[in-house]
């Protein structure tokens, strides 16, 4: 009878043993797969204000007509938590006169550096080049958009209309030496 209890301390204290075990080679588990050596991973927000949300141009704000040129100014601006490289480009290009119009889209400052140029129906996301300039936090870049009826249209484009949506997109340049967007 007194080897009961002794049997039943001893099995006590290994279910303990095993416990404790268990609970280690958890931690160290866990502590292994979650831990990177010598990698810092941080996370920022892109946030990128884009003529505060305004239009560039407005709907029926000009009647184009060949050889008509009409400079409009707008703006970018990071208000991110990271510097960004950025591309502008035309979406939701309906209508014949974007296939007309040229556009040119520069800096406003002393350089007047050129963004884009082409036709704007051409100027989508996928076709247009990444700014060559990174965009750091906080910084505010005037621009210039450019529209342009070519001399040599049809008359008959006269008639043509256009609807668009200036966009920009960004990706941090932190980790991104390939200006990767995607």
């Amino acid at each position: 009878m007194m080897n009961e209890p002794k049997k039943l301390n001893i099995s006590i204290a290994t279910l303990v043993v095993l416990f404790l075990c268990l609970c280690v080679t958890a931690f160290a588990l866990a502590y292994a797969m979650l831990r990177v050596d010598n990698n810092v991973f941080e996370t920022g927000e892109i946030d990128i204000d884009l003529n505060g949300g305004e239009p560039v141009i407005e709907a029926d704000e000009f009647l184009f007509e060949p050889g008509m040129t009409v400079k409009k100014s707008f703006y970018i601006e990071n208000k991110g938590t990271w510097a960004v490289y950025y591309k502008l480009y035309f979406s939701n290009v309906k209508g014949d006169l974007g296939d007309v119009l040229d556009v040119t889209i520069k800096n406003a400052d002393g350089d007047g550096k050129v963004l884009l140029q082409g036709k704007l129906s051409k100027l989508n996301r996928h076709n247009v080049p990444v700014a060559e300039d990174e965009l750091k936090v906080g910084e505010h870049r005037d621009m210039t958009i450019i529209f342009h009826f070519p001399e040599d249209a049809k008359n008959t484009a006269q008639s043509d209309n256009v609807s668009f949506e200036l966009s920009a997109l960004a990706v941090q340049t932190k980790n991104n030496d390939g200006k990767e967007f995607e």
